[in-house]
């Protein structure tokens, strides 16, 4: 049986990043400590819908981690959310939240 542990560790870092990213773009978005200046607020608005958009992909990102946890926790975490196979180790290493093996990844891509 494949050991876990580093999979969890990893998993775990990168929801402690993302949880992090998450709340400085929305201290960031709700503009906190905002500029008096005027003509400053206008450019710091401008960097809103950037901001929006990381802090969507870094949130969505967090709940395929937060699942990943929890397929560990159920010893789903090889396992092919689509055909049942086992999903290479070396995969998991690359995409840790992936929940799809090689092959049903191409099959959605197309």
């Amino acid at each position: 049986m494949q050991d876990l542990k580093p999979f969890r560790k990893k998993l775990e870092k990168l929801k402690s990043e993302l949880t992090h990213r998450v709340t400085a773009i929305d201290k960031d978005i709700r503009h906190e400590g905002m500029s008096a200046d005027w003509a400053e607020q206008a450019s710091e608005r401008e960097n809103d819908e950037v901001l929006e958009s990381l802090g969507n992909a870094s949130s969505e990102n967090l709940i395929r981690i937060k699942n990943a946890l929890k397929r560990i926790e159920s010893g789903e975490y090889f396992t092919c959310s689509l055909c049942g196979e086992t999903i290479p180790a070396a995969r998991m290493e690359l995409l840790p939240f992936t929940t799809h093996c090689i092959n049903c990844a191409e099959d959605l891509e197309h």
